[in-house]
């Protein structure tokens, strides 16, 4: 948890991994895991590998990794996620995170 007024380093923050279920799987053998800095942020990362997901409502910063985010139900164009990406998702989208060097972001819920 973060303490009001006292720093975090979300780019150096420990955060526990584990391997996706098989069903979200695509390819490689991604990990992933979160840690969670009140009710509504967290830093999320994402280990090498293509993984499925369905999104809930976040705006989130990327601060280290490369990926794609590609869209399953829309016509939506893949976005390129590098340091500095913001990017928006709304509760519900299915999207397919190919991660190509471990991607850690900083994400607001709500």
């Amino acid at each position: 948890m973060i303490v009001p007024g006292v720093e975090v380093d979300a780019a150096a923050l420990a955060i526990p991994l584990e391997p996706l279920p098989a069903d979200q799987v695509v390819a490689g053998a991604p990990s992933t895991g979160f840690v969670e800095l009140t009710a509504a942020v967290g830093v999320w990362e994402h280990t090498p590998g293509t993984s499925t997901d369905v999104e809930a409502d976040e705006v989130f910063v990327v601060l280290s990794g490369a990926a794609t985010l590609s869209f399953t139900d829309s016509s939506r164009e893949p976005v390129a996620l590098r340091p500095g990406s913001v990017v928006q998702l709304t509760e519900g989208m299915h999207t397919v995170w190919t991660v190509r060097e471990t991607l850690r972001k900083v994400y607001i819920a709500g």
